[in-house]
């Protein structure tokens, strides 16, 4: 199947051609045709220079372009879509996109209106939530439901209107208030990272999801704001919450500062749920920050969250924002933030996926009743020790009647684990020939 991302070389548009890429003939187009180019380059797959003619060739066509910029390049390529194509578009804002794919594509071409509910940032589909907004369901709606399912998606289904409203809570009203508390903390003049020595959990927890929207292109969060059609009722009622609020406190109103406050908190819902997930997030960040202590001086591998590359080496030294690893002469250091530090199993397994091994052949005298099996097993406990197989069993001359040499080939990641298993041979009461 061939699909088409117009505006597949930034954003959301060029993450969603690594989810593609592995199952699909996938193709891209997009403004800077020499950024273009580099990206599917780099991708290994197609760039094409017209959005009409990624359009023709599509089986299914994502339009992942600007919010403002939407409608008028669905106008542009429905003319020249396939038939018994679908066209999906993945915008924030979905009542003007759905009405426009109505309007202007013929019955022979599906339309379903999607948001996926995640940013560019993100590694993994599962548990992730795509919103899907079709006003009517062809044969095409099955199949693209059933391929997010796979992926253990989180499916909403709903109507442009309910959709763009409660987007007008989750994203509207959320970025709204983030970034009218980063712009405070700027007119005050503060230096956030003077806060640190006074920074509690929550605190850090909340300014690093500040941080996250502040840092998004700004030009799409103006959109999202400007675009959503129940932006201004929501911006307003924000607006007067807050002065209601520092009215109350100016005035020294204590009795309804608290209704304020209780009348709030019942409307949070399950305040329980939200404490634990909360305290979950909270662990796990002190988690990650004992475990990279523990481990300063030994070996380890260090993920990368986003690249998914994979650094090991002796852990030097760690801050309250840096890792330093040193392999060989060489130093790297990663900010904590961005790495999870690999289970055991996990860098074992990288070793032997990604390191150069030793295989050797060891001969060596034992008694002839040993239990072969037994040392084989023995062996595949020791680190790092990836095979051992029995190659040869000699018992001829130069060897006593009651003794054998038995012949095993091992496969190992360095020549120090090699000559582990020799002094476990000797343990076993051989002898190295």
């Amino acid at each position: 199947m061939n699909v088409g991302i117009i505006g597949g070389s930034d954003g959301l548009g060029k993450t969603l051609v690594y989810y593609f890429r592995d199952e699909f003939n996938v193709f891209i187009s997009g403004r800077d045709h020499k950024k273009g180019r580099a990206v599917a380059s780099e991708a290994g797959i197609n760039y094409i220079e017209s959005n009409a003619g990624l359009a023709n060739i599509s089986d299914m066509l994502v339009i992942s372009v600007p919010i403002q910029h939407t409608e008028d390049v669905i106008r542009e390529v429905a003319p020249f879509m396939k038939e018994g194509s679908v066209m999906v578009d993945v915008t924030s804002v979905k009542e003007g996109p759905s009405k426009t794919m109505a309007e202007v594509l013929p019955d022979t071409i599906e339309y379903i209106p999607t948001h996926p509910i995640f940013g560019p940032r993100t590694t993994r589909l599962d548990n992730q939530v795509i919103v899907l907004t079709a006003d009517k369901k062809g044969k095409w709606y099955d199949k693209v439901y059933k391929y997010l399912e796979s992926k253990n998606m989180r499916i909403i289904e709903t109507t442009p209107q309910k959709h763009d409203f409660m987007m007008g809570i989750v994203q509207v009203l959320t970025h709204f208030s983030f970034i009218s508390t980063a712009s405070a903390i700027e007119k005050l003049k503060v230096d956030i990272s003077e806060t640190e020595d006074y920074e509690s959990p929550i605190y850090n927890l909340m300014i690093d999801l500040i941080a996250r929207i502040v840092s998004q292109n700004p030009y799409l969060t103006y959109n999202i704001q400007s675009m959503n059609p129940n932006g201004d009722k929501i911006r307003n009622t924000f607006a007067e919450a807050v002065n209601e609020l520092r009215d109350v406190i100016n005035s020294k109103d204590d009795e309804k500062f608290i209704e304020i406050a209780i009348n709030a908190t019942k409307n949070m819902g399950d305040i329980t749920n939200a404490l634990g997930r909360s305290d979950k997030a909270i662990g796990a960040l002190n988690y990650e920050y004992s475990i990279l202590f523990e481990s300063v001086g030994q070996e380890v591998g260090l993920k990368h969250i986003y690249s998914g590359k994979i650094h090991t080496g002796i852990l030097e030294s760690v801050d309250g924002e840096i890792a330093v690893l040193r392999n060989g002469t060489k130093t790297k250091k990663l900010r904590i933030a961005n790495i999870r530090i690999l289970l055991e199993n996990e860098l074992y397994q990288w070793k032997i996926d990604n390191e150069e091994k030793k295989t050797e052949s060891i001969s060596c005298v034992f008694s002839k009743n040993v239990h072969v099996e037994t040392i084989e097993k023995t062996v595949m406990n020791i680190n790092n020790i990836i095979d051992i197989k029995l190659t040869d069993a000699y018992n001829g001359p130069q060897i006593d009647e009651d003794s054998i040499s038995l012949t095993f080939e091992v496969t190992a990641l360095t020549k120090e684990d090699i000559e582990n298993v020799k002094k476990l041979f000797t343990g076993f009461g051989g002898t190295i020939r």
